[in-house]
């Protein structure tokens, strides 16, 4: 069986409830606009790290093994989520984030180290250059959602949250017309050699 994987940073609660205030705020700014967007659950709300995709079973005690090295060579970091954004530009977003600032060259470093343990194994690291948000929503249509500018860029003057990130998390998603529903398979501690359950 194939198991649909990725490898994330998990927000703690207080991050949580602070990314689900700004969403509250978006919508509000926005208005009507608000229904462009499909917006993500905030328990769902993670980093990415890298995508892996379809993975078989079989393969997830070599790729854990690479994880876990990745995350013993590195440390906790220090991130904080600051500002709000849209991916290709803030004018017209297809996606809507908050962002990540703070410990951002060694989360980097994380992120390299981690996609060389995983290349050997069949998983390349995405060539686009990597850029830390958290997703807060996508647009309903192709076109994206003009109507947030505005909102986005009120929302981005927000006061920053510290966020202490201390374990690469193993997240599988799973896919429904619902929307997807995230479970966290393993968690493997940074600058730790024993992996968490």
């Amino acid at each position: 069986m194939n198991l649909r994987l990725f490898v994330a940073l998990d927000p703690p609660d207080s991050v949580r409830r602070r990314l689900a205030a700004i969403q509250a705020e978006l919508r509000k700014l926005a208005g009507r606009h608000a229904d462009e967007v499909r917006w993500a659950v905030p328990e769902g709300i993670h980093l990415t790290l890298q995508f892996l995709g379809a993975v078989p079973e079989e393969r997830l005690p070599a790729l854990e093994g690479a994880i876990a090295a990745a995350a013993a060579a590195s440390r906790p970091l220090a991130l904080e989520v600051k500002g709000a954004g849209g991916f290709p530009s803030a004018r017209r977003p297809r996606v809507v984030w908050a962002g990540v600032e703070g410990d951002r060259p060694a989360l980097a470093g994380l992120v390299a180290d981690l996609g060389r343990r995983l290349a050997p194994l069949g998983y390349t690291p995405d060539e686009r250059p990597f850029s830390p948000h958290l997703t807060l929503g996508r647009a309903r249509e192709g076109r994206g959602a003009p109507g947030l500018g505005g909102a986005l860029a009120q929302a981005s003057a927000s006061d920053p949250v510290p966020w202490r990130a201390d374990a690469l998390v193993l997240v599988r998603s799973h896919l429904s017309p619902a929307g997807a529903r995230y479970e966290a398979l393993r968690r493997f501690g940074l600058g730790s050699t024993a992996p968490e359950v």
